[in-house]
């Protein structure tokens, strides 16, 4: 019996007519399916890089740096939306990819845009697991007497076993049925939110002396001494990095949108609302960490209390300090700051298994059955979960030797996701009009600008990760990212054209269409 004719969701329908049958569960509503793209966003996510972009060009920069950033990244955000919207699928970002280049680049395209979408959700956890490792670092060396009062400073070897711990209890977490994740996401989200709230409120009334508005919104300072910048453009280029950092991930919600309810409307709805919130939480949080600054010299000593190790924390710190004489308060809201990077990192490890699993799914990784398999009971791909995990645990390994692991870490992830967002959308903005078949939210004619300033913007912050960040440049402080991209891509492509440009072909049907059976 032909199962198109019973209640068969317009979103399932659109993936049949796509070719793929419905394998994973359809049981995320808008809610939950917005609760997972806010938790891979993360009011939070940017805390590690806020000191070292408040150093290079003082708080102006940095402040309206998130405005602009928030406007470019509105381009991208509606020309996904609709391209989400017309193409409800898990392997979202190359499958569209494939079918927007048409069947002559096709193949290329997806390959390209598979594996950039693979490096960048990979290493996005090695990302989380450091924030998070940070954070517990911080938490643990303030709770037990801070740098004065011979506090516990975790060392290289035990942040890295942090490190690892994190991710594999999000492995782990991740082999369980999709309503545990949901459900934790869930309580991020909430987290999130109150925590949030709590923090952008409460920090500022702490603090015994709040900078003027004038020092927050218009004091511009470069630290040449320290950072070894002089230029600057090029400080105020570094600065906004933690903008184009925070600012990305809302194509989590398209990652899911096989698992989603009517995902052509739910899914562009919740690409965008995500943007939304997380534009006018995270400039809040900003505001009230650069509010609240009690001496800024300090704050970058390495003799005080937090060791300049982490800026937020010694900003938090002071404020409780100075006015309830310890440090329990900031022990609690860096406890929040750490419980946002857990979720954030348990949500982008759901998005890069279910990557791996769709690229394998169209036997684009080596030994890809084995990636593909799904648990007969839980309905997750476990092998892949696995393999990610693995992965982003030795891009962790150098943690042990170098100190700018963790700028490498997020600009290989950076790269690597909005990379992976340019290849759809310049295929969208050089193909026929007449081939798309437009979903519920549409463009029109406004289509070209969007995708072009979209396109450009990409382009921008991806050249703006490659960018040495301290200078003068040695092997502790150089950023490998360029060179650890450059080398993954040059293998990609040789493997392209010697070998895989001869039997991909880009998504893989699982289903006969000839006679709407399944």
């Amino acid at each position: 019996m032909d199962q198109t004719a019973f209640g068969i969701d317009s979103a399932e329908k659109r993936l049949n007519e796509l070719g793929y049958k419905q394998e994973l569960r359809r049981e995320m509503t808008f809610f939950k399916t917005l609760a997972i793209t806010f938790s891979s966003m993360a009011v939070f996510i940017g805390t590690p890089l806020y000191g070292p972009s408040l150093r290079y060009a003082g708080p102006a920069s940095l402040i309206w740096g998130w405005v602009v950033v928030t406007f470019f990244t509105w381009f991208v955000g509606i020309a996904m939306a609709e391209i989400c919207s017309s193409f409800p699928t898990t392997g979202s970002l190359y499958f569209w990819a494939a079918h927007l280049a048409g069947p002559e680049w096709g193949p290329f395209a997806s390959w390209c845009c598979a594996w950039l979408v693979t490096i960048g959700a990979v290493s996005g956890i090695g990302g989380q697991a450091y924030s998070g490792a940070q954070s517990l670092q911080m938490i643990i060396f303030l709770a037990t007497g801070n740098n004065k009062g011979g506090g516990y400073f975790a060392s290289r070897g035990v942040f890295l076993c942090m490190y690892m711990g994190f991710t594999i209890i999000w492995a782990v977490l991740n082999s369980f049925a999709l309503q545990v994740i949901a459900f934790l996401d869930i309580i991020s989200m909430w987290w999130q939110v109150i925590g949030g709230v709590a923090v952008i409120v409460i920090l500022p009334l702490v603090a015994q002396q709040t900078q003027s508005a004038s020092f927050v919104f218009t004091h511009f300072e470069t630290s040449p001494e320290a950072t070894g910048i002089s230029s600057k453009p090029y400080a105020v280029i570094l600065s906004v990095l933690l903008s184009n950092y925070c600012l990305y991930g809302y194509d989590t919600a398209a990652h899911l949108t096989e698992e989603t309810k009517s995902a052509d409307r739910t899914g562009p709805a919740a690409i965008l609302s995500s943007i939304g919130i997380i534009s006018v939480f995270g400039w809040a949080y900003y505001l009230a960490l650069t509010f609240s600054i009690q001496d800024f010299n300090y704050l970058y000593d390495v003799n005080n209390e937090t060791a300049g190790a982490l800026v937020p924390a010694q900003i938090i710190y002071d404020a409780f300090q100075g006015r309830y004489h310890n440090s329990t308060g900031a022990v609690v809201f860096l406890c929040i700051i750490w419980g946002s990077f857990f979720f954030c990192g348990l949500s982008v490890t759901t998005s890069a298994a279910r990557v791996v699993y769709a690229l394998s799914r169209d036997k684009g990784i080596p030994f890809s059955p084995i990636w593909r398999r799904i648990h007969p009971k839980y309905k997750v791909p476990t092998n892949a979960v696995w393999l990610c995990a693995t992965i982003s645990i030795i891009i962790g390994l150098p943690i042990l030797k170098l100190d700018v692991v963790f700028t490498a870490i997020i600009s290989i992830s950076t790269i690597g996701w909005v990379g992976g967002y340019a290849v759809p959308i310049f295929a969208r903005l050089v193909m026929a009009e007449k081939n798309f078949k437009p979903g519920p939210f549409y463009l029109g004619r406004a289509r070209r600008p969007i995708y072009l300033v979209a396109f450009l913007w990409i382009c921008y912050t991806c050249s703006a990760f490659l960018l040495p960040t301290l200078y003068p440049i040695q092997w502790k402080t150089f950023n490998y990212a360029p060179i650890a991209i450059g080398i993954f891509l040059t293998l990609i492509m040789l493997w392209w054209a010697f070998d895989a440009r001869k039997w991909f072909k880009g998504p893989v049907r699982n289903i006969d269409l000839r006679n709407g059976h399944s």
